[in-house]
């Protein structure tokens, strides 16, 4: 089983609440989002694995299984053209589960007009896939979100 953590602090909210239908509506695949805290800081790893894609605002890790968790900082961040966003690993690189992947200030976010909230998804995953799914309460980065049979 893969164990997700969480890529960042803040407060679960579960995908429902995510202003996107393609989230909400669990279209990319069942998960969780976290609303982040409003302080500049990293989103890490959800899981040891490969970074098979990554964005500025949005990655993907794969693990050993082949289970991909997408990663992406906050909505329709696509548009802010990777400004407020630093990358500091690259595709293809090998990471650990609480490696920082992308510097970010969700509060910047916000002062831009965007929505910060950062779903976090199994990709290609079956709803009954996932257990143990965290969708309230504070949550720490590195904190489980979920586990993935």
């Amino acid at each position: 089983m893969t164990t997700v953590t969480s890529p960042l602090a803040g407060r679960a909210i579960g995908l429902a609440a995510v202003p996107d239908p393609v989230f909400s509506g669990a279209m990319v695949g069942p998960g969780t989002a976290i609303d982040p805290v409003r302080e500049a800081g990293e989103a890490v790893a959800p899981i040891d694995g490969v970074i098979i894609s990554l964005h500025p605002h949005a990655f993907v890790v794969v693990d050993s299984e082949g289970h991909g968790v997408l990663t992406h900082l906050g909505i329709d961040t696509v548009q802010l053209n990777g400004e407020g966003f630093e990358l500091l690993v690259n595709k293809g690189d090998t990471v650990q589960r609480g490696q920082a992947v992308v510097r970010w200030d969700p509060a910047a976010v916000e002062a831009s007009g965007k929505s910060p909230v950062c779903p976090v998804v199994a990709l290609e995953a079956t709803a009954d896939a996932l257990s143990a799914l965290r969708e309230d309460g504070e949550v720490k980065a590195g904190e489980t979100l979920f586990g993935w049979q």
